[in-house]
């Protein structure tokens, strides 16, 4: 075989674009996916957190104008003679609801983070 037709190193050497990246570059990598995650998997919980003590204080929001609204129809039903026969439908599927959103956000903060 002559000179000429054996391959020379250079025909081995992959362009630049097309070389895998380097371990110090994985690395590099994993290293910022990893910071990334974690600083997301703390505003989660920070949100979370937010979202729960929304949560509770519109629960007891609800609780106190349904109980404002109940001693409001007592005094007015006192002073006109009528009894209502159960609180306000609107006010109670408020409260329902409240609770709901409550009880789901607590479900969500107790879910393991996958890291």
């Amino acid at each position: 075989m002559s000179e000429h037709e054996r391959d020379s190193t250079e025909s081995w050497v992959l362009p630049e674009r097309s070389r895998p990246p380097l371990l110090g570059e994985l690395v590099e990598r994993i290293d910022e996916a990893l910071a990334t995650a974690r600083a997301s998997e703390a505003a989660v919980m920070t949100v979370g957190a937010a979202a729960l003590d929304a949560a509770e204080q519109a629960r007891r929001a609800a609780d106190l104008a349904q109980k404002a609204s109940a001693a409001m129809n007592g005094a007015t039903a006192a002073s006109t003679g009528f009894r209502p026969e159960r609180g306000d439908a609107a006010m109670d599927d408020f409260s329902a609801r409240a609770d709901r959103v409550a009880e789901r956000l607590q479900r969500l903060q107790r879910l393991p983070l996958s890291v």
